[in-house]
């Protein structure tokens, strides 16, 4: 875990209370702060980064409302809670619950450092029918080690008071009520708050996406446990798993380079020589592949390539720094595919 104050040095006084916001930088988390900060609580926004969510929304909201942000950066531990989470997966490899109760688990590890008297999020009761039903709320709060102590503006009226309302740190009559999955309450609140510019609740997570999460599963299978090299490597191109290796190939310049960028040692390279194609990539977990899975790679390169329909096509292939060409037919590809 990596945390990283984005913004100028923040003081951290005490005569005002503070609370720590869950914060995606979506309609959801921008309004709950905005709830709390109408009744005078500090704002202070954490949010999570992985190989499978960026900063980057959390990034342009919190510029755009002058609010500070911590990013703390879950790849490691996103990793690993995506190969065995606790309670399951959601439709795809996403498992909502132990995501959850993992940040504020994090979040609330730093309640202390930042003078802090709560946690609040975004969540609104019965929105996504997996994470954020009762009984996945409580399961959340349990498992974070922070019961009692995590607000949610937008449906608190819905759910057993907390400690910081309890206290009377918050007012419970100005929070809300919210259920379900409409927005049109959110959108309400956005126009109050004079919120213009503001993103869909959907299409943040990778591991809800089901083409990556169809790979993700084939990788997880082939290899056992989830590396970060390993998952860099299929967030793009065609991704095939022949018996113990893994062929990757790229669909246009982006993907070429990128998937150059994560190359490792004994990976195998194959390049189209004179027409334009993909950049392929075959790890293995033998080290090295075999010759029938390199002309397999080699063959699915040319039938990708602007050049597939030429009489013939050259590919070069780099194994470690040794370079080899080699030539196939055009009724090489054509009858193999």
């Amino acid at each position: 875990m990596k945390i990283k104050e984005y913004f100028p040095p923040m003081k951290i006084g005490k005569k005002r209370i503070r609370c720590l916001l869950l914060f995606s930088g979506g309609l959801d988390s921008t309004l709950a702060g905005k709830i709390l900060e109408e009744q005078g609580i500090d704002i202070l926004p954490v949010n999570f980064k992985s190989s499978f969510f960026s900063s980057a929304k959390a990034i342009e909201t919190a510029q755009q409302l002058n609010w500070p942000l911590i990013i703390i950066d879950i790849t490691e531990e996103e990793l690993k809670l995506v190969e065995n989470p606790k309670h399951g997966y959601g439709k795809n490899m996403n498992p909502c619950i132990d995501c959850h109760a993992q940040m504020i688990k994090f979040t609330g590890q730093l309640m202390q450092k930042y003078n802090a008297k709560f946690i609040a999020t975004g969540e609104i009761v019965n929105e996504r029918p997996m994470s954020q039903n009762p009984k996945s709320l409580k399961i959340v709060e349990k498992e974070s080690g922070f019961e009692g102590y995590i607000l949610r503006p937008l449906s608190a009226k819905l759910l057993p008071m907390t400690i910081p309302e309890k206290e009377g740190l918050v007012k419970r009559e100005m929070l809300l009520g919210l259920s379900g999955r409409s927005r049109k309450p959110q959108m309400v609140l956005a126009e109050k708050y004079g919120l213009k510019k503001y993103s869909t609740p959907a299409g943040g997570c990778l591991l809800t996406d089901p083409g990556f999460s169809l790979r993700l599963k084939k990788l997880l299978a082939w290899k056992g446990k989830l590396e970060l090299e390993d998952v860099e490597l299929i967030k793009r191109g065609r991704s095939i798993f022949p018996g113990e290796n893994l062929i990757v190939i790229g669909r246009n310049k982006l993907e070429n380079k990128i998937l150059m960028e994560n190359v490792k040692e004994n990976d195998v390279i194959i390049t189209t020589v004179g027409k334009f194609g993909p950049v392929t990539i075959i790890r293995s977990l033998n080290k090295i592949p075999n010759n029938d899975i390199i002309e397999k790679a080699s063959l699915l390169t040319i039938r990708y390539s602007r050049g597939r329909k030429l009489p013939s096509q050259t590919v070069k292939i780099k194994i470690k720094n040794k370079y080899e060409f080699k030539t196939y037919k055009f009724s090489d590809w054509e009858k193999y595919f």
